[in-house]
């Protein structure tokens, strides 16, 4: 049988790894004499990797990240409050609190490195395999309370507690009223040890009211949130203000 039938079915059968390569399979296979099972399991091996390499492009375009960041960029020296963390962040971006479905939540003040390091793992759940979606906490609200207006919340709200990875990020920039807090509980509460999300907050639990309208609701969401989570206190002078300063 030639190659270019060999490509034709591999391409019928979606293999388009294996059908860009059949010809250097064949030729490694004479000068290697591989067998025909060796020859079939390198040329497998190329498709999985394809696959593999293709849901993971899939999966970074679908999370939203605007940017691939990763740990080893991230200044550890820069603050104590980062070097008495460093072991636990490092051991955190194994992503095993994704699959124990915990969640992780980024306390301090603005600039000190908390979207940076949610970003960090979102992209690193990406090169897992893992779904995965990064927003933030206005831009989840606002798609949210326009699909109710639109009648398909039900489906906004899927989108939202699907992924095994949500990173809310800049949750107490802006506060949210009735409406918009009801919709994030909502969102927090069927996310509950089911999934594993990652928020970023400017502030402390006990002001968490301010940004949820009144206390009640903001308990029952920090009350989930921090039932099994890691919470990292960010401390420090703003790492962005200072790089900016450092460029003018």
């Amino acid at each position: 049988m030639k190659a270019e039938e060999i490509k034709r079915k591999l391409g019928i059968l979606k293999m388009a790894a294996s059908a860009k390569n059949v010809e250097e399979i064949i030729q490694l296979s004479s000068q290697n004499n591989w067998s025909f099972l060796e020859s079939l399991d390198h040329l497998l091996d190329i498709e999985i990797e394809a696959k593999r390499q293709s849901r993971i492009e899939r999966l970074y375009k679908e999370s939203r990240l605007s940017e691939k960041v990763t740990i080893d960029q991230f200044d550890f020296n820069y603050d104590k409050s980062r070097k008495d963390h460093q072991e636990l962040i490092k051991n955190l971006m194994d992503l095993f609190f994704i699959h124990e479905k915990k969640d992780l939540i980024l306390m301090g003040n603005t600039g000190v490195g908390k979207s940076y390091l949610a970003k960090c793992f979102a992209y690193a759940a990406t090169q897992s395999s893992i779904k995965t979606l990064f927003t933030t906490a206005i831009d989840m609200i606002n798609h949210l309370v326009a699909a109710k207006a639109d009648h398909s919340l039900v489906k906004k709200l899927q989108y939202y507690q699907r992924p095994d990875l949500l990173v809310c990020d800049e949750i107490g920039y802006l506060p949210l009223d009735n409406d918009g807090a009801n919709l994030f509980f909502q969102v927090i509460s069927a996310r509950h040890e089911k999934k594993s999300t990652i928020i970023t907050t400017n502030l402390p639990f006990a002001k968490w009211g301010n940004i949820f309208g009144n206390t009640t609701i903001a308990t029952a969401i920090a009350d989930r949130l921090v039932y099994r989570a890691e919470v990292l206190i960010l401390g420090g002078k703003s790492y962005r203000k200072k790089q900016t300063s450092k460029n003018n």
